[in-house]
């Protein structure tokens, strides 16, 4: 077996588990789930209904490149959710269908790595364990470009050694973040393609969150856009990773798309030809109908809008909890061990969070996700409500 799966961590829901083995909550309490990021929304029945007219499809084998309509679908909505000129995008050279963004985000690193030259691949850290056990699997080093409250939750790449970028091949970004919900701002996305243009190392930005806001005045700017509007027309060296995940709350239908440079992704498609990795007919056609309806992203987003509106005054007075720029999770200190915080709040109100330490590595200035834990608020709005109550009542009691 290949000897880089020893360099593996455990997945942080297999820690999880672990942590709350043998654990009974109160009989009382209906359990609530908040600690994996899964949308619980219903599916949109635009998705639903092309799903159910195109079972018939799976008489065929599908193409790795896609169907020319849903990359054009995919194509026409960078258009719209960016404001790009008409035809900025290339959907026969610039646009491939992929199995949902985990899946694209691993493999298109051991398409990209070249393990001839002690590669780097950097992330931000916490950061979401794909990048990482991509990196690791590819042979190449994690580099950890820490993210705390005091940096605004923003990857400092100055900070990072010239040598260092010098043997960096692929950066990783997240925007809006996971677990921060921290959207990187114009200027950051700027300094990484120039120090991308000056090293040579690919950014892989990965987008999936950016359907999901609390502003609706200011949406979250995409690496796509930034490359438009600072001349970079052919998005060199950029590839940028979008899901139906959460912004159409069917994380079951395991869709979404790359989309940047032509050269790169023209590799990627190779690759992904020898990977088996096409997507099912019937799974482009429902693919279609959602990049083409933004109404249900749109319904989508303010459910979210809603839950952090409420649930924010309930547990304000007792955590520190911010409202972030996008997502839908709170990345909040719990002022003290975040294993024990979390294995006790199950135990006692039978609602699940992710110790924020399971997010994170530790490096020298130690592990920035240590002392706090991720809250995904994707149970229904009356649920999230009722899993704040239960965090804010445990809190008091424990600092009664």
């Amino acid at each position: 077996m290949n000897p880089r799966l020893e360099r593996l961590h455990r997945y942080p829901f297999e820690r999880l588990a672990r942590l709350t083995a043998g654990v009974t909550p109160p009989a009382d309490l209906a359990p609530i789930a908040m600690s994996i990021g899964e949308p619980r929304h219903a599916p949109p029945e635009v998705v639903l209904r092309a799903l159910r007219e195109n079972l018939h499809r799976l008489d065929t084998y599908p193409s790795t490149i896609g169907l020319p309509q849903l990359r054009e679908a995919c194509a026409e909505w960078l258009h719209r959710r960016y404001r790009l000129p008409a035809g900025s995008v290339d959907p026969a050279t610039q646009v491939l269908p992929v199995n949902g963004t985990r899946e694209a985000l691993f493999a298109f690193v051991q398409a990209a790595v070249d393990g001839r030259h002690e590669p780097v691949v950097a992330m931000p850290n916490p950061f979401y364990q794909i990048y990482e056990g991509a990196a690791l699997l590819a042979g190449a080093r994690p580099l950890l470009l820490d993210t705390s409250a005091a940096g605004q939750y923003l990857p400092d790449l100055d900070a990072v050694p010239e040598q260092l970028w010098r043997h960096c091949q692929v950066l990783f970004l997240c925007s809006p973040g996971n677990p921060t919900g921290k959207v990187l701002p114009r200027q950051l996305l700027l300094r990484a393609l120039e120090l991308a243009e000056r090293h040579d190392f690919i950014i892989a930005a990965d987008e999936c969150y950016t359907e999901i806001y609390l502003d609706e005045r200011s949406p979250p700017p995409g690496l796509l856009e930034v490359c438009r509007s600072s001349g970079r027309e052919r998005f060199e060296r950029c590839i940028v990773f979008h899901s139906l995940s959460k912004r159409s709350s069917v994380p079951g239908l395991r869709a979404g798309f790359v989309c940047g440079d032509a050269q790169l992704i023209a590799r990627f498609l190779l690759y992904r030809t020898y990977h088996g990795s096409a997507m099912p007919v019937p799974t482009q056609l429902a693919s279609l109908a959602a990049w083409r309806d933004d109404a249900h992203a749109a319904h989508n987003r303010r459910l979210y809008q809603e839950k952090f509106a409420r649930v924010l005054p309930i547990l304000s007075p007792v955590l520190p909890v911010e409202k972030p720029d996008g997502a839908f999770y709170l990345w909040t200190d719990v002022r003290e061990d975040d294993e024990r915080f979390t294995r006790d709040l199950y135990a006692s109100q039978a609602v699940s969070v992710l110790p924020g330490s399971y997010l994170a590595r530790a490096g020298a200035a130690g592990n920035p996700g240590a002392g706090r834990v991720r809250i995904s608020l994707v149970p229904a709005v009356e649920e999230c409500v009722q899993a704040a109550q239960r965090i804010r009542r445990f809190v008091e009691e424990r600092t009664a």
